[in-house]
């Protein structure tokens, strides 16, 4: 039998939505392991006021198998 738990965070980048995804997912690992999985839940940009995009922020749903 295993037991999964989910946690959601917020993650962004300058770059792109995959880049804040990754950074996101590199960062909670260095807490939880055995991640198996996320999703977005949403997405979301930062304007300047010309409209230009200037970070990309994601909230991600984290899945892991509890120990």
């Amino acid at each position: 039998m295993s037991v999964a738990k989910v946690i959601e965070i917020n993650a962004s980048s300058k770059t792109s939505v995959e880049d804040a995804v990754r950074s996101g997912l590199k960062k909670v690992s260095e807490s939880v392991k055995n991640i198996q999985g996320a999703w977005i839940n949403e997405t979301k940009v930062v304007t300047s006021g010309s409209g230009e995009i200037t970070e990309w922020r994601v909230n991600l749903k984290v899945t892991f198998l509890v120990e």
